[in-house]
């Protein structure tokens, strides 16, 4: 169609300028009315529109007056600052310890390995002098997450710390748990057990698949999607992430996160797939000479 629909905008959000049959508009011409949707289908002489709000609706293309692809309307989960985001994120840890030094923040899991249990998160300015020497005494082997390109991270590159290792930044991903659940809906979980234990809750493909996700705040987040190699592109990290997507749901949650490093193009496409986009990235450094390949 010549007014910027056509099937490239199906799962585009798009405004449709329609006629609406056997009305009458102000001006003694035939009544127009604009909807406001995600175009579901595009094809077979219709436009199959679904608003916020109702059912989808399919309007004829002899009664498109116009229409065109609009961006996507900002969610409040997407002005969540980086910072409350990460903070939010601590509930996949339920033995994390914090401690503030300023507006930095101490972490440390006497069970988890993973970096973001146990460095200390450097977000915006510590608001204490001696910040990065109080870091150095306090872990064995100091680790700071900071956003890529922030001060924090000029900071730290300027008194010569280096990234803690040669992966990828990491990237903090969100999306509605209403648009996963739209994307995960044929899929088939009733194969997945759940355990919750110490506020989490660990899905299993028998010992095919396995995630672990926690609920908090009405966000739920994912962590260790794990598939066996063997077992590979059979659709079943989508059972487990549907399976703890309902799970977070049936809580309230309304926002779903999990943080993938930005070289991994298996999981970033499985999960834009769920509709997941980047809120922010950032990276861990080290003093030079504690460079490591560890994770998390």
């Amino acid at each position: 169609m010549g007014n910027g629909l056509g099937p490239h905008v199906v799962g585009q959000r798009i405004v449709v300028r329609r006629l609406v049959r056997g009305e009458t508009g102000p001006s003694g011409g035939p009544a127009l009315t604009d909807l406001l949707g995600v175009c579901e289908a595009f094809g077979d002489g219709v436009v199959v529109v679904r608003p916020e709000t109702g059912p989808p609706v399919a309007i004829p293309f002899a009664d498109v007056v116009s229409g065109k692809p609009v961006p996507p309307r900002p969610s409040v989960r997407d002005r969540v600052p980086a910072r409350e985001a990460q903070l939010r994120g601590f509930a996949l840890f339920p033995d994390l310890v914090t401690a503030p030094l300023g507006d930095w923040v101490l972490r440390d899991s006497a069970t988890a390995t993973a970096r973001r249990a146990n460095s200390v998160l450097a977000f915006g300015p510590a608001g204490v002098g001696d910040a990065v020497e109080q870091v150095v005494a306090h872990y064995r082997r100091p680790v700071a997450a900071v956003l890529a390109g922030s001060d924090e991270d000029a900071l730290l590159t300027g008194m010569g710390w280096v990234p803690e290792s040669h992966e990828s930044d990491t990237l903090f991903q969100v999306a509605g748990t209403a648009q996963v659940a739209r994307a995960v809906r044929s899929v088939d979980d009733a194969g997945v057990s759940l355990v919750e234990d110490g506020g989490l809750v660990t899905a299993r493909v028998g010992d095919r698949a396995s995630g672990v996700a926690a609920y908090a705040d009405d966000w739920v987040g994912f962590r260790s999607i794990e598939v066996d190699p063997a077992h590979r592109r059979q659709g079943l990290a989508l059972q487990v992430m549907a399976a703890l997507l309902g799970w977070g749901a049936e809580r309230g949650a309304t926002t779903a996160y999990l943080q993938v490093l930005g070289d991994n193009a298996a999981a970033l496409a499985l999960y834009a797939g769920l509709g997941f986009r980047t809120h922010h990235r950032y990276r861990y450094l080290v003093p030079a000479g504690t460079r490591s390949a560890s994770s998390g």
